[in-house]
């Protein structure tokens, strides 16, 4: 696990920017604290910092040559069968320096190319240069898993692993206003645009090559629906056998480490899985919760325990104050160059900087909702498309909806707020319905946020061009269609860049069982049913691994990670907050219409009524404008 970095020169000018290659590499030394290195060629400069994972020597150390010295790699990721795929290269005849699995996935592309791709089983971001012929090979996993960022223009293209390490080489930059628009909508900027015209995003399972001066990009991985295709499984319960032996393997190949290994345990289905798993192939494994002191709604200690206690894991609980939150929010976001507002990463940024103070690399449950249908809207999405007595109960208590405080801070609020969300998506189509409910606000809402000469330079033909293509696979099926568009779209953009962007920021290694590409490919072989039935959710993960996890986990609501930030901006935030809104900047920026930053901090003063998520992405906006908005051109 590390950062990368680099840069290939068209001409001259081009050259003259790689002296900006160690001022990149510099910004991502949280990602690999223990080595960095940097490597020069006439047209192409790559630079590498290190997390040691596997293989702790030096001659694992990146940039890394083959021994003839025309290929150069540097790596972000783990490759999980590395020892089955060095085991089939000795067998033609390679011959190794190392034992990590940089050098054997450099070996592979030497003998097979950008086919190398589909036999990796790993998360990853690398680039390999071929100085004979001057070409760059740049490949990004399945599902997005580990970030990838990049910009071209007629002289060079430069990549990295994070966005500060891009803007590092002094690029001209200018905002992409259809993806502030798109932030405001849905807390980040989907792939693969960014909120910089100029950067951009290389998609999941993606390739990038460059030769004669060329720049392609290929689809090399492509998730889709499967279970049209011939199942080896009869029933049900063969179906859970099925699983089980996946999860079992996924589990056990991601325990490989020369470093020490935990994982986390929330006390919900999915890591408690993930725990239980690994339990069989360690006699006491770390295992690391977040607790809430004085918020109880929050707090899902009690069922992380029963699982540490059942499995025997040296179980560690970090018990927080909301304070501790506001502590780090300013960490948080000045490390994001551009803006991105899922609250989560909040109490994941002090779980990972807890967590590696024991452990560098920790297995967690993300990915397993998406896949197997955990999250409330999917169970909303299954009743809107049924039609049923529910939907059209909910349709005639819309006026009541309207008027009761909706929060996610509350039990109450927050059903009353799922319940408003829901019956006002009924009328909808299946796309439209998918992109309200992926969003904190309408195209309306934002509209009226938004100062008119912003509105006037958005291209909105161009935004909704780039709306309908991330809506692709809504065309009106069963629910896999919007568990796939989430794989797509929701996982590598928001939950998987959140994950990667926290954790390293301590030099943390995370580790995702649910989402090995064999896992993932099994699930969308599933029909919808064996997903969600009734009112059970991911029904065939949880009656697979039933048997090996309390009961009491089974009779509890599903708890989201959440930070209960709304009070915060009344109280220790309050003076960040009246920053974030001044007039001045608001006069300043134009982005914003006065009118609706005058309405916004009046109900922030005023009252607890209103979306905590959407007022934190405006929030996020602004502090990544105040730190970051000189780079514009």
């Amino acid at each position: 696990m590390c950062g990368i970095t680099g840069i290939y020169a068209f001409n001259e000018v081009g050259r003259f920017f790689s002296i900006n290659t160690h001022k990149s590499n510099e910004q991502l030394q949280h990602r690999g604290p223990d080595f960095a290195k940097l490597y020069s060629s006439y047209y192409a400069g790559l630079g590498h910092r290190r997390l040691s994972i596997i293989d702790l020597n030096p001659e694992a150390h990146q940039p890394m040559s083959d021994e003839t010295g025309r290929y150069t790699i540097v790596f972000n990721g783990e490759i999980y069968n590395f020892k089955s795929l060095r085991k089939d290269l000795e067998a033609k005849g390679c011959t190794f320096r190392s034992m990590s699995d940089t050098e054997v996935l450099l070996q592979l592309y030497i003998n097979e190319g950008k086919a190398c791709l589909q036999k990796l089983n790993g998360f990853f971001a690398f680039a390999i240069y071929d100085e004979v012929e001057n070409s760059l090979f740049l490949a990004r996993d399945r599902y997005g898993i580990k970030p990838l960022f990049y910009a071209q223009d007629e002289d060079k293209l430069i990549f990295a692993s994070e966005m500060q390490a891009i803007l590092a080489y002094n690029i001209d930059v200018n905002l992409d206003t259809v993806s502030l628009f798109q932030f405001l909508q849905l807390n980040y900027v989907p792939a693969p645009h960014t909120i910089y015209k100029q950067v951009y995003k290389l998609m999941p399972g993606t390739s990038l090559s460059i030769k004669d001066k060329k720049v392609k990009i290929n689809q090399w991985y492509k998730p889709k629906l499967l279970f049209q295709e011939h199942l080896k499984f009869s029933n049900y319960d063969e179906a859970k056998l099925q699983l089980l032996s996946l999860l079992e393997d996924s589990v056990k190949e991601r325990m490989v480490s020369d470093v020490p290994l935990g994982a986390f345990l929330s006390g919900g289905i999915d890591s408690s899985t993930v725990v239980a798993l690994a339990s069989k192939f360690t006699d006491q494994l770390n295992t690391f919760s977040i607790g809430f002191k004085n918020e109880p709604l929050f707090d899902e200690t009690k069922y992380a325990n029963m699982v540490a206690k059942q499995y025997d894991t040296k179980h560690t609980v970090f018990n927080l104050h909301t304070d501790d939150y506001f502590e780090h929010i300013f960490d948080i976001l000045d490390g994001f160059a551009e803006p991105f507002a899922d609250s989560s990463a909040l109490p994941f940024y002090i779980l990972s900087k807890k967590t590696r103070q024991k452990a560098t690399v920790a297995l967690s449950g993300d990915g397993a909702d998406e896949v197997f249908a955990g999250y409330h809207k999917y169970m909303g999405e299954l009743k809107a498309r049924q039609q049923g007595i529910m939907t059209s109960a909910l349709g005639q208590m819309m006026p009541v909806l309207e008027k009761l405080p909706k929060s996610r801070n509350t039990y109450w609020g927050n059903l009353f707020r799922r319940m408003h969300r829901l019956a006002s998506s009924l009328e909808l189509n299946a796309a439209e319905r998918y992109w309200f409910l992926s969003s904190w606000a309408t195209e309306a809402q934002v509209t009226n946020m938004l100062h008119p000469d912003l509105l006037e330079s958005i291209d909105f033909a161009e935004y909704e061009r780039r709306k309908q293509t991330l809506l692709g696979d809504i065309k009106g099926g069963d629910i896999n269609e919007v568990l796939l568009n989430d794989v797509k779209m929701l996982l590598p953009n928001d939950m998987l860049f959140k994950v990667d962007s926290m954790s390293m920021r301590h030099g943390l290694e995370v580790r995702v069982p649910f989402l090995d590409h064999r896992v993932v490919e099994f699930a969308f072989r599933l029909p919808a049913e064996y997903k969600i039935k009734g009112n059970m959710k991911k029904r065939i993960l949880q009656d697979t691994v039933k048997p090996l996890l309390p009961k009491a986990l089974y009779k509890r609501p599903k708890q989201g990670f959440d930070v209960p930030l709304a009070k915060g901006y009344k109280t220790d935030l309050s003076e960040w907050v009246s920053s974030c809104l001044s007039t001045e900047l608001v006069e300043e920026q134009k982005i914003f219409r006065p009118e609706y930053i005058s309405h916004l901090k009046k109900t922030i003063d005023q009252t607890m009524n209103f979306d905590q998520n959407q007022v934190w992405g405006v929030l996020t906006l602004q502090h990544w404008w105040k730190k970051w908005s000189k780079k514009l051109a």
